[in-house]
């Protein structure tokens, strides 16, 4: 009896010290991994901006690029906006819109937005703690996507053409000559850098479609585009120190005076970059043509420019067709 109650598990005092020194080097070792970990939670600043990498394939390549991942509307997005309004002198008419959506063609809810109170959530002072931007009728029906010979979709088959044909990467700096309420310009301004897209435009209400409809609406804003509202082909808002990969006018010379084309085209000879850089003209070249074969190239030629040749863009999205002539400057 005195024998068997001897049996069993014993633990000698050596191995016990072992067993807790081991567990406290492993607890040790465990926190010090979780105190020196980074911390990934994103900010909690509701106007942070969230950035991370990715991959993106360049000349055969497969290159990491900082990627912007805000998707919402940030405060200096507004002001910006509201800036432009103001800088280029717009003064629309506020509306005041209908909420909820009704199977009605462009004319039946344009006639609903003059007759009734709208969508508008806020009013009186609490008006005053939000956007409050002038938003035309016109716009929320989208009737400046109608002032157009061809669809609003083929917006996107010009943007391909110019781009390939002027080989633009994202570093390009782009100018265009008359670009209404962004049919083309939203695919550059989506491709380029922020900045890098440019315009001239002289009219209001497609300015305001500009800024108070397509960029918000295309979550643009933070492109920054430089689009100034101007006519006679004054370019001096765009700084003189600007150079341009491609300048392109499409239907714009054929509303404006010979004479007015060639003073623009003077001015902006020393802003394109020389022989990579590229002017696209579409439909036709009256304004050169009228001159004469030979004394449109002499002009050209004193303007340190040089005529390469029309092209047929045949569309593969659309069935239609549009002509383009292509210029570079010949001087450095």
């Amino acid at each position: 009896m005195a024998s068997s109650s001897q049996k069993g598990v014993v633990i000698t005092i050596p191995v016990l010290v072992l067993s807790v020194s081991t567990a406290a080097i492993f607890l040790f070792f465990l926190l010090s991994s979780l105190s020196s970990s980074p911390c990934t939670c994103p900010p909690s600043t509701p106007d942070s901006t969230f950035t991370t990498t990715a991959a993106v394939v360049t000349g055969g390549k497969v290159v990491e690029e900082v990627v912007d991942r805000r998707i919402s509307v940030s405060r200096d997005d507004i002001e910006w906006v509201k800036d432009q309004i103001r800088a280029n002198g717009l003064h629309m008419q506020d509306n005041v819109l209908r909420k909820g959506i009704n199977p009605r063609t462009r004319a039946q809810q344009l006639e609903d937005l003059n007759n009734f109170k709208g969508i508008s959530h806020y009013e009186g002072s609490e008006a005053n703690n939000h956007t409050a931007l002038p938003c035309p009728g016109e716009l929320l029906v989208e009737e400046h996507h109608s002032n157009y010979g061809e669809p609003w979709a083929g917006g996107r088959d010009v943007f391909e053409f110019l781009a390939e044909s002027s080989r633009l990467t994202a570093n390009s700096r782009v100018l265009e000559i008359g670009c209404g309420t962004l049919r083309v310009g939203l695919h550059f301004i989506r491709y380029l850098k922020p900045e890098h897209f440019h315009c001239l435009e002289r009219d209001e209400l497609s300015l305001m479609a500009a800024f108070r409809y397509e960029l918000p609406s295309q979550g643009l804003l933070h492109k920054r585009p430089l689009i100034v509202r101007g006519e006679d082909m004054d370019f001096a808002k765009f700084g003189s120190d600007v150079m341009y990969d491609l300048i392109y006018a499409s239907a714009v010379f054929l509303h404006m005076p010979d004479k007015l084309v060639w003073v623009g085209l003077e001015r902006l000879v020393s802003r394109l970059k020389p022989y990579d850089g590229r002017i696209f003209v579409s439909h036709n070249i009256k304004f050169c043509s009228r001159l004469g074969g030979d004394e449109c190239t002499k002009r050209l030629g004193s303007l340190g420019l040089e005529y390469l040749g029309k092209h047929t863009h045949d569309s593969l999205l659309f069935n239609h067709y549009e002509i383009w002539f292509e210029f570079r400057r010949s001087k450095a």
